[in-house]
C-alpha cells in the first residue's frame, strides 16, 4: 500500500509561501504543497509518485543525491542550495532545508525560489567581470572571447557573434563570429534585411521563437546560421549611439530564449558597449602612436619591433629575410618648385603604391621625409626581393597626377639580406642605407644590393 503524508502537515504545508514537499526512501514525492506549482510548475497530484532526483538539473544531481543521503542518516540539512527544471524548461535556483523523520521513514524539506536573488549576484558578477576585461585584456579579440566566456555563465550562448557598424562605409562587420554550423558572414549594408542590421538600426532588441525563425526564411528574410530555432539580439547602446549588436542564437530543442534573457542580456550589454568603445579607443591611441600621420605607414618604432619579430622568426626557420631602403630622388625639387602640400600629396601617392607592389604579410614603413623601408619574409628564393625592389621601382617612376601637375620621380633602392648583410637590426638597415646611397650616386633609378659582414668575427 502506498505511503502518503500525514494529513495535518498536508493542510499546514498548504499555507505556506515556500514549498514543502515529503521524499521517501526511494527518492519519490509523498506530498507536495500547494506552492510547489508556483516554484516548480508542477501541481502536487502531477509530483506525486515522481523520482525527485528526476527534477534536478543534470549538473547538480551528483551533489544532490549525497546530500539527501546525509538527510537519511539523521545529518540536518541547512541552506543547501542546487538548481531545478521547471515543467516549462526554465531552471530555478533553490535554496533547500530538509530533515529525517525516522517515524515516517521520509525526509521533510522546505525549498525556498532564490532564482531572482542569484540572478541579480550572476549580473553583478558580470558586469565587473565586462568591467574588469576592458582594462586587463590585450586587444578587441581578446575582450570578445572574455565576454563570449560571460554571457556564457548567464543564458545558453553556444553559437554567440558581436557585430560592430562601420559608419565609414555604412555597413556591420562580424570582427566575433562563433557557430557550431556556419563561418564568419560577409559584411552587411546597413539597408539590408540582415536581423543583426535590424537591430543596429532600430536600437530595438529582437527575440525570435523557432516559429517566429521559421516564417521569416520561409518570406525570404536572412538569418545568420543554419535552421537556428531561436534568435536573440540586443543592440550594443554606447555614448555615441548603437555601435552593434551581440546576438545568441540555438539550433537544440531543449533550449529556448526568453523575455528574461532578452531583458538579461540588454542589461549587460551596456557595460559591453562601454567595454568595447575604450578598447577601440585604446587601439586608436595605440594606431596614432605607432604610424606616420602623413602616410598611415608604421613608424621607425613600429618598423624596428617587427623587423626583430621577423629576424628571430628566420633565426629559428632558417628563412630568407631582406630589407629595402628607398629614397626619392631630388624629392626637394617637388617641396621647392610646387610647394610642401604638393609633396604630402605626392608622399602618400608613394605610400599607396608601395602597398600595392608588396604582399599583406611584409611590412611597410616611413622613416621620415622621402625614405621609406620594405621588410620582406617569407621568400622562397633571395632573388624575389630583387623582383619586389624592380617592381616597386618601376611603380614609383609612373607619372604622378598631383593637383594640376604631372610629376615624376625615381627611386634609389638598397637591398640587404639576413643575415648575409647583418646579423642585427642596426647592421642590416645600415647595410640596405649605405646601399641605397651608392645606387643614388650611380645616378639614382637604380637599385643596390649591400655589402657582405664578415660573419665569422
Amino acid at each position: 500500500m502506498e505511503k502518503s503524508a500525514p494529513t495535518s502537515l498536508a493542510n499546514i504545508t498548504d499555507l505556506l509561501l515556500d514549498a514543502v514537499c515529503v521524499v521517501d526512501t526511494e527518492g519519490r514525492y509523498l506530498h507536495a504543497s500547494a506552492a510547489f506549482e508556483r516554484i516548480f510548475g508542477y501541481t502536487p497530484a502531477e509530483i506525486i509518485g515522481k523520482p525527485m532526483i528526476d527534477l534536478v538539473h543534470p549538473d547538480d544531481r551528483k551533489r544532490t543525491l549525497l546530500a539527501a543521503g546525509d538527510v537519511m542518516r539523521g545529518k540536518p540539512l541547512l541552506n543547501f542550495q542546487n538548481r531545478y527544471v521547471r515543467k516549462d524548461g526554465q531552471i530555478v535556483h533553490i535554496m533547500w532545508s530538509a530533515c529525517w523523520s525516522e517515524a515516517d521513514q521520509a525526509r521533510i524539506a522546505v525549498a525556498r525560489d532564490i532564482t531572482e536573488l542569484k540572478r541579480a549576484e550572476t549580473i553583478q558578477a558580470a558586469l565587473y567581470a565586462v568591467s574588469e576585461a576592458a582594462f586587463t585584456t590585450r586587444d578587441l579579440m581578446a575582450l570578445f572571447q572574455q565576454i563570449h566566456r560571460i554571457v556564457g555563465d548567464l543564458l545558453p550562448a553556444r553559437n554567440f557573434f558581436v557585430a560592430l557598424r562601420d559608419e565609414q562605409h555604412d555597413r556591420l562587420d562580424y570582427p566575433y563570429f562563433v557557430d557550431e554550423h556556419d563561418g564568419v558572414p560577409e559584411s552587411q549594408p546597413m539597408d539590408s534585411d540582415a536581423l543583426s542590421v535590424e537591430v543596429v538600426r532600430t536600437g530595438k532588441a529582437l527575440l525570435l521563437t523557432s516559429d517566429q525563425c521559421q516564417a521569416l526564411r520561409a518570406g525570404g528574410r536572412r538569418l545568420s546560421g543554419h535552421q537556428a530555432l531561436d534568435w536573440l539580439g540586443v543592440p550594443l547602446r554606447a555614448r555615441r549611439g548603437v555601435i552593434g549588436a551581440l546576438v545568441v542564437q540555438t539550433y537544440a530543442g531543449d533550449v529556448r530564449y526568453t523575455e528574461h534573457d532578452k531583458t538579461l542580456l540588454q542589461f549587460v550589454s551596456i557595460q559591453v558597449a562601454s567595454a568595447i568603445e575604450r578598447k577601440q579607443a585604446e587601439a586608436r591611441l595605440q594606431h596614432v602612436a605607432q604610424h606616420d600621420p602623413l602616410t598611415d605607414l608604421p613608424n621607425r618604432e613600429l618598423f624596428h619591433d617587427r623587423l626583430d619579430v621577423a629576424m628571430a622568426r628566420a633565426r629559428r626557420e632558417g628563412e630568407p629575410l631582406a630589407l629595402l631602403y628607398i629614397d626619392l630622388d631630388r624629392f626637394k625639387r617637388v617641396n621647392d618648385n610646387y610647394g610642401h602640400d604638393a609633396g604630402d600629396m605626392l608622399l602618400r601617392e608613394v605610400a599607396a603604391r608601395l602597398r600595392q607592389c608588396v604582399r599583406e604579410s611584409d611590412t611597410i614603413g616611413r622613416f621620415g621625409g622621402d625614405e621609406f623601408v620594405v621588410l620582406l619574409g617569407h621568400l622562397r628564393l633571395p632573388g624575389d626581393a630583387t623582383t619586389v625592389a624592380t617592381k616597386i621601382r618601376l611603380a614609383l617612376h609612373h607619372p604622378y597626377a598631383i593637383g594640376h601637375h604631372r610629376l615624376e620621380v625615381a627611386a634609389s633602392i638598397g637591398i640587404a639580406f639576413f643575415p648575409s648583410h647583418g646579423e642585427s637590426r642596426e647592421q642590416l638597415i645600415r647595410s640596405a642605407d649605405e646601399a641605397m646611397y651608392r645606387a643614388k650616386r650611380q645616378g639614382g633609378n637604380r637599385l643596390h644590393t649591400g655589402t657582405l659582414v664578415d660573419l665569422s668575427r
